[in-house]
């Protein structure tokens, strides 16, 4: 096994993204830009329309768009985004969004020949209970998480199209299952943000206040796998350049934690000496996801960032940003 590890890292490692027409879909959210920072030195010809510039939503100017720039690779991102609360209350947007976000991007990636795409899922596509760690052959065998039910259907839909599009026309088309997402760029909303962004920023204002307590959603015992954004960014990139016959690929670190656990870590690299309390009126969400990794591990891929320094980058990237006019020089 170690030889064919070697044998398929020395493929990435020699692929040449030089000169490749490259549209990255979602390039200013926080996964979309570890991947525009982790082409800094490839030399390909980066494809980064705007929202101003394009609308996914609209068909017509999607495939318009397509038609005229003719992207070789897509690393499809862009999507409609949020946490536990904004799912729950929006659930017919993210579904609306998501779908026709999807349908137009892959569409058009089949229509105009690109060569290959990497579609970005999430971890709530698979059971609400399933056997963990959970492998790719869960997908779609029990009921999901009734909270992001609408968000996870519109990502098993994008999958099914990378596969439908592969299965009938060839076409080179995958997809990517990450755990719970943290780093630079992450989104700091109060109500909408991610697991690690809203204790983060909880905690931040716990400090700041001088307060003696730092309330955490839920009773503290759901267990989360995390993986630094540019760790995802790294293993799309091996995807993109290695020959798979797979069209789907678990992207983890392989260990999960508490919401106490990571809380505590959270309070560490902030500096938060209080105590940490839990609010038990908020939902916990599912109690575990710990996904199986081991098949995108063979390709000789493995994580980088362990937690600890990651949080610790993520809480100096959350404080650069403080200065910025995305949240006026304050909270």
């Amino acid at each position: 096994m170690r030889e064919m590890r070697k044998t398929i890292s020395t493929t990435a490692d020699s692929f040449a993204f030089a000169g490749k027409r490259t549209w990255i879909t979602g390039h200013r959210g926080m996964l979309g830009s570890a991947l525009v920072r982790s082409f800094s030195n490839e030399g390909a010809s980066l494809l980064l329309p705007s929202r101003d510039e394009l609308d996914l939503v609209n068909q017509r100017a999607v495939y318009d768009w397509v038609d005229k720039n003719r992207p070789e690779l897509v690393f499809h991102v862009g999507a409609k985004v949020g946490g536990i609360y904004a799912n729950t209350s929006y659930p017919a947007d993210f579904l609306h969004s998501n779908l026709m976000i999807q349908s137009n991007v892959i569409f058009a990636a089949y229509h105009f020949g690109v060569s290959k795409l990497v579609f970005v899922a999430s971890n709530c596509v698979y059971p609400a209970i399933t056997a963990q760690p959970i492998s790719e052959d869960a997908l779609m065998t029990g009921p999901l998480e009734d909270n992001i039910r609408s968000y996870a259907i519109g990502k098993i839909a994008g999958i099914e199209m990378c596969r439908a599009y592969r299965k009938q026309y060839g076409r080179n088309f995958i997809s990517v299952i990450p755990p719970n997402l943290y780093g630079p760029g992450d989104n700091y909303h109060p109500q909408h943000g991610h697991v690690v962004a809203g204790i983060l920023r909880r905690a931040h204002e716990a400090k700041l206040a001088g307060k003696k307590d730092l309330v955490v959603w839920g009773d503290g015992t759901p267990r989360r796998e995390v993986l630094y954004v540019d760790d995802l960014a790294d293993a799309m990139k091996c995807l993109m350049a290695v020959p798979v016959t797979d069209d789907l690929f678990n992207v983890g670190c392989g260990h999960d934690l508490s919401i106490a656990e990571l809380a505590s870590l959270i309070a560490e690299a902030i500096g938060f000496d209080g105590r940490i309390v839990y609010d038990k009126s908020k939902p916990n969400g599912t109690m575990k996801k710990l996904l199986d990794s081991s098949r995108i591990q063979t390709l000789g891929w493995r994580p980088k960032i362990d937690e600890k320094t990651g949080l610790q980058k993520a809480y100096n990237d959350f404080l650069a940003r403080l200065e910025t006019p995305e949240f006026g020089g304050r909270l």
